[in-house]
């Protein structure tokens, strides 16, 4: 006889059902993280872009302050390009 604990042995359905809610809850979590990639892909939100275009910006002011040549601020910008 089972009173009070249904679903808990071997042959019963709750070491399956505990498997497959496992499984579920791991399935969750990677389409969170997939939805999480997926919009901020979709944003073009990039770090990078975002540090290359202060660095340029800060070339163009020490550039218009006098503090570098034309020489100088070619071939900076050149290397910040690439």
């Amino acid at each position: 006889m089972m009173w009070g604990w249904p679903m808990m042995g071997f042959g019963g359905f709750g070491g399956i059902g505990m498997i497959f809610g496992f499984i579920f809850f791991i399935l969750i979590i990677i389409g969170v993280v997939l939805l999480i990639v997926w919009l901020v892909r979709r944003t073009g939100y990039s770090i990078t872009d975002k540090t290359s275009t202060r660095s340029l910006d800060i070339l163009k002011e020490r550039y218009a302050k006098g503090e570098l040549t034309k020489e100088q601020y070619e071939n900076t910008k050149k290397e910040l390009m690439s």
